[in-house]
């Protein structure tokens, strides 16, 4: 996929203020700081799109960018730890599960994972919520840089060992690095894919 146009289009606190679900969504999700945001620039090739901060926390907001004017790109808050109240971050876990829910034209969740770390109790109780609910998703290892590649292959492994222990088909997974734009013809590659499938879905219903 080739994107010629991303734009920021709009961020809302709640669902009914999103944009009409008439376009594929796309929602990138994960723990605070895992370097999603990077990842959102590196993957529409523009480097201010989606805000960076070095303080966890930073998205607080449902935030829609248009792609290709063809489907949405979300960026959805972080969920763990971040440098906000409790108060702020009971609100931002409703907001986030009632999107996830109720979102009728969220085709898929990108789950970010620090490929550094091994797997991590919320991560692992993030996802299982999302099968629980039936919300299809994929899992992304972002930061693969900043170690060996050995070690990133590694810690992928661990995870995915430790995901088959409770899932019976462990979901599909993506390797990446915004420094290298490594897993970014992939992941682009798998979007144009179930946008194929959802426009031939919706020619035969």
């Amino acid at each position: 996929m080739n994107i010629q146009e991303a734009k920021f289009l709009m961020s809302n606190s709640r669902l009914e203020d999103c944009p009409p679900p008439t376009l594929p969504e796309y929602a990138f999700i994960g723990r605070s700081n895992v370097g999603k945001s990077s990842l959102i620039n590196m993957l529409t090739g523009q480097k201010g799109l989606a805000k960076t901060s070095s303080l966890p926390g930073k998205t607080q907001l449902i935030n829609h960018f248009l792609i290709n004017n063809n489907w949405y790109l979300v960026d959805l808050p972080g969920y763990g730890y971040a440098r906000v109240s409790k108060d702020s971050r009971v609100k931002w876990g409703r907001m986030i599960n009632y999107y996830l829910r109720k979102r009728e034209n969220l085709a898929c969740v990108f789950v970010l994972l620090d490929s550094r770390h091994p797997p991590q109790a919320v991560d692992l109780e993030f996802m299982e919520q999302l099968g629980a609910e039936g919300i299809p998703f994929v899992m992304v290892f972002t930061k693969a840089d900043k170690q060996s590649g050995s070690r990133t292959q590694q810690n992928v492994v661990t995870y995915l060992q430790t995901m088959q222990q409770s899932w019976d088909e462990v979901p599909r997974h993506f390797i990446t690095s915004a420094e290298d734009k490594t897993g970014r013809e992939e992941i682009l590659q798998f979007i144009a894919d179930v946008n194929e499938q959802l426009a031939q879905e919706a020619d035969n219903a």
